[in-house]
């Protein structure tokens, strides 16, 4: 989030306050200003897809082309807590926590049943669960520091995230895209709450779904479509311009050796990002690991690098169970409950043209250097 600038600082306090995150006064604003504007609403972690997707959007930002309102936390791959934790560290590595507030998110899915929660983690025993594969902590105590340590300085922003995306939406309407990299619980709750912000969301992109190919957490779900089903209905049945990076293509995007030392060993120097990127991602290449989130940012920018797209009206179970997350593809007619619209989703992507864009941002030197 950004700060306003000293040409605002004479407005009284409590309204200052209220429009924190201004984009610049008129002749002093950034290069990001007049940018596609965006939020991140992400189960964050240090520099796994969420966080790599982070580091590559600010670094983005620094040249000008994303201008990034705010990043969102909803427990999905860790437990919130844990995540706030991570994402308050992120921001102080990208030296970005004057210009990008971290807004809390909820901590459960909109509805769960604990005990079909553990049968199909004992049905599926090589399942991504994410935060219900471990105890959820319920102090700071509890929480594992980033390989660099906690956040020293960043502090969370006080507004929930759900009312976050609701101010800014309304503050900026037909201009703010959602990268849903997460479950959507944030999302779904900011359109419960104010449904009037439905027209005014340019777009959402997801990384979520398996449309077509098994699931990660159970046979058929992926884990963030997986973990809140009912929020995910809640967005497919609106008419918000909606856009997926599912299973289908992210198995097709792995993460290989050459990539990952391109990373870690890069021609122009070790950087803060590059080394806990070693740290968080040693061996990944080892155990078949692909590339996830961080596809979204690379199609927002230019959706060309999807080389092959399908659309079709789509719907998911959200029964509690072995069909929990199947998304249902509608083709040509949907059914009861689908989607009102056909929903475009990537089947292929440029790997070469992707992977040239995903090293160059993660070696780029830190703190982001800003125009």
């Amino acid at each position: 989030m950004r700060r306003c600038s000293a040409a605002f600082l004479i407005i009284p306090l409590v309204i200052a306050s209220a429009i924190a995150g201004c984009g610049g006064s008129d002749d002093n604003q950034p290069a990001y200003s007049n940018a596609p504007k965006i939020v991140i609403d992400s189960d964050f972690n240090t520099m796994g897809d969420d966080g790599q997707l982070f580091a590559m959007t600010t670094q983005l930002m620094g040249e000008g082309k994303v201008n990034l309102l705010g990043l969102c936390v909803v427990t999905g791959n860790d437990w919130l807590l844990q995540e706030e934790a991570d994402a308050l560290k992120a921001v102080e590595r990208m030296g970005v926590q004057d210009k990008v507030g971290v807004y809390a998110g909820a901590n459960y899915p909109l509805q769960y049943d604990v005990a079909s929660i553990r049968a199909q983690q004992a049905a599926n025993p090589n399942g991504y669960f994410g935060a219900w594969m471990r105890p959820e902590p319920t102090q700071q105590s509890q929480l594992t520091a980033p390989p660099d340590g906690f956040a020293t300085s960043a502090k969370l922003q006080s507004q929930s995230a759900a009312d976050f995306i609701i101010a800014t939406v309304k503050r900026y309407p037909n201009q703010v895209t959602i990268i849903e990299v997460g479950p959507p619980t944030n999302l779904a709750t900011a359109v419960q709450k104010a449904p009037e912000i439905v027209p005014l969301i340019k777009g959402i992109v997801y990384m979520g779904g398996a449309m077509n190919v098994p699931g990660n957490a159970n046979a058929v779900g992926e884990l963030n479509w997986w973990f809140d089903p009912v929020a995910v209905r809640t967005l497919l049945q609106t008419s918000i311009p909606q856009k997926v990076i599912p299973l289908d293509v992210t198995n097709t995007v792995p993460l290989t050796e050459s990539v990952f030392n391109q990373i870690v060993n890069p021609s122009t120097g070790q950087t803060a990002v590059t080394k806990v990127y070693a740290v968080a991602n040693a061996g990944a290449f080892a155990t078949n690991t692909d590339i996830y989130d961080t596809l979204t940012i690379g199609y927002f920018l230019d959706p060309t690098y999807a080389t092959q797209t399908q659309s079709a009206y789509l719907d998911i179970d959200t029964t509690p169970g072995e069909d929990q997350g199947h998304v249902r593809v509608y083709p040509d007619v949907p059914a009861a409950g689908a989607s009102p619209q056909k929903i475009t989703y990537v089947t292929r992507y440029d790997n070469n043209r992707f992977f040239n864009f995903y090293v160059d941002l993660l070696t780029r030197p830190v703190p982001v250097k800003f125009q």
